[in-house]
């Protein structure tokens, strides 16, 4: 392997993991009345968290990523983090990894998201 070919072997490796992840995310919700005892808040959160199982691949477990050439989000403002998802889906922002799978995002899906990775500590915050 050439040193050429390792940022292609990264994306696509994320990709793959970010495709195989959010098909999970498809198959295992919460049994009916499981969320009916949260706040419209941690409804909101639970969401985010599970819609985030795609950006695990890239940002980490937790919104902290392990590559440096991917943002740690975990932490950062909401409003930032939704402003930012909606830029990547209209195009106003360009990033060829991040538009393909914001374009895909509804804006309750980038509501849940952001208010979930908000809620997060971020990795200076342990």
């Amino acid at each position: 392997m050439t040193l050429n070919n390792l940022p292609w072997r990264l994306l696509k490796g994320a990709l793959l993991l970010s495709i195989g992840s959010g098909l999970m995310a498809c198959s295992d919700s919460e049994p009916g009345g499981a969320q009916a005892s949260l706040s419209p808040e941690q409804q909101r959160i639970a969401e985010g968290k599970r819609v985030a199982r795609m950006c695990v691949g890239c940002h980490g477990p937790e919104g902290i990523s392990r590559v440096a050439s991917y943002p740690s989000i975990a932490g950062l403002p909401q409003d930032y983090l939704e402003e930012q998802l909606h830029a990547f889906r209209s195009g106003e922002r360009d990033n060829p990894m991040m538009s393909s799978v914001a374009r895909n995002l509804s804006d309750e899906a980038i509501d849940s998201l952001s208010h979930y990775f908000a809620s997060l500590p971020g990795a200076g915050d342990e």
